[in-house]
């Protein structure tokens, strides 16, 4: 097959996305709010208790931010496509139901040998007053489609300080966990059907790489930004391994000196990195 290089930097038209508080409270569920301890995070898994006004976590604003690329890439097999990378910019708190509209760009293609590496960004406005919301970056890996001759593209420098982390945070996942969060609407059957997970290379199906995002953002949103979505302004993270639902995961933080920025990586129980050079950008108390 032959990708369409055409279709990079050519804006999709705008497409409209809807969510009300329901939305909201399925995605943390989704992304483990309230396993173990039902009470304490309240905030954004009920919307009807007395005292606490519903928020949304920050998460969320990626799945806000998702549209397609004007044109489809081309014809590749879909179980061989795996999200490589995701960053978004949070330009202010979700309202807990909203409308927006997201113009998507394929700002990319490029050839990593084994696969393709392609990357888009999505810009996601109020659908009522064309204020920004979300900016978000993303790329996909497609094992077996590079060869083609393309640019190899940059990465941003990272690496991960020489000392102990500032914070490590615990995160359990469910067994039933891609069960919940293919219900905010990915429904790729990577993540529940084990002829499709062979297909791809693995031995039963794997958890969503955007559930244990939220998963890490849930860890960071909590010990960096006291928990207020208004702190959070900005994460971004590379999928290096997959994790099975029901593994527990681990959040390692290491803030940087005179600055909103830390930087993280989320481990299995054996240290597997599976979200690797995070890094996250917190704004100062209002």
């Amino acid at each position: 097959m032959g990708f369409d290089h055409s279709l990079v930097g050519v804006p999709s038209e705008p497409q409209e996305r809807s969510w009300d508080s329901k939305d909201a409270l399925l995605y943390a569920v989704g992304v483990g709010a309230g396993l173990g301890d039902p009470m304490r995070e309240l905030a954004f898994t009920a919307e009807n208790c007395e005292g606490i006004e519903q928020q949304v976590l920050p998460t969320f604003a990626v799945l806000i931010a998702q549209a397609r690329p004007g044109r489809s890439l081309g014809d590749f097999d879909r179980a061989r496509l795996v999200h490589a990378e995701q960053a978004f910019e949070l330009h202010r708190p979700l309202p807990v139901q909203g409308t927006a509209h997201t113009v998507s760009t394929v700002t990319g293609i490029y050839d990593k040998g084994s696969g393709a590496l392609v990357v888009t960004e999505n810009v996601a406005v109020d659908a009522a007053t064309g204020e920004p919301l979300v900016t978000s970056r993303s790329s996909a890996f497609i094992r077996g489609e590079g060869g083609f001759g393309g640019e190899r593209g940059t990465d941003q420098p990272w690496e991960r300080p020489d000392r102990e982390p500032d914070h490590q945070i615990i995160q359990e996942t469910r067994p039933e966990q891609a069960l919940l969060y293919r219900l905010s609407g990915d429904r790729n059957p990577l993540h529940v059907d084990p002829k499709f997970a062979a297909r791809g290379g693995f031995s039963q199906p794997i958890l969503h790489g955007l559930c244990t995002y939220g998963v890490t953002g849930r860890a960071l949103l909590h010990a960096l930004c006291d928990s207020d979505p208004a702190r959070f302004r900005s994460m971004s993270g590379r999928f290096s391994r997959p994790v099975l639902p029901g593994e527990p995961l681990t959040v390692s933080v290491w803030r940087q000196d005179g600055s909103g920025t830390a930087l993280f990586q989320t481990t299995r129980a054996d240290g597997t990195v599976v979200i690797d050079r995070g890094r996250l950008q917190v704004r100062d108390p209002a």
